[in-house]
């Protein structure tokens, strides 16, 4: 995998908010990267961020976990598979 080949989309907010709040714009996804969803969120909205991937060029999903790595949620590409841990950091936000 090249680092050219992930795309990282970030969802956090800094303080609560209520699921009328919309998600940020998707980045640009090249077909068949991997992109990571990653920020301080509550659950639905990374349901949300789900939802709206599904439909995009990506051939695989993962949430982003600060101890794990990345986590794929979801494929359609024998490259990933479901459960597949990446190997990663991102650099600490400010």
């Amino acid at each position: 995998m090249k680092m050219s080949d992930l795309v990282i989309y970030s969802i956090g907010v800094p303080s609560p908010i209520f699921p009328a709040e919309p998600l940020p714009p998707l980045p640009d996804i090249p077909r068949g990267s991997l992109v990571i969803v990653e920020g301080r969120a509550p659950i639905w909205r990374y349901g949300m961020a789900l939802h709206l991937l599904h439909g995009s060029p990506a051939a695989a999903v993962a949430f982003y976990d600060p101890k794990l790595g990345a986590v794929v949620v979801a494929t359609h590409s024998k490259e990933w598979q479901v459960g597949q841990v990446v190997d990663m950091t991102l650099p600490a936000s400010e």
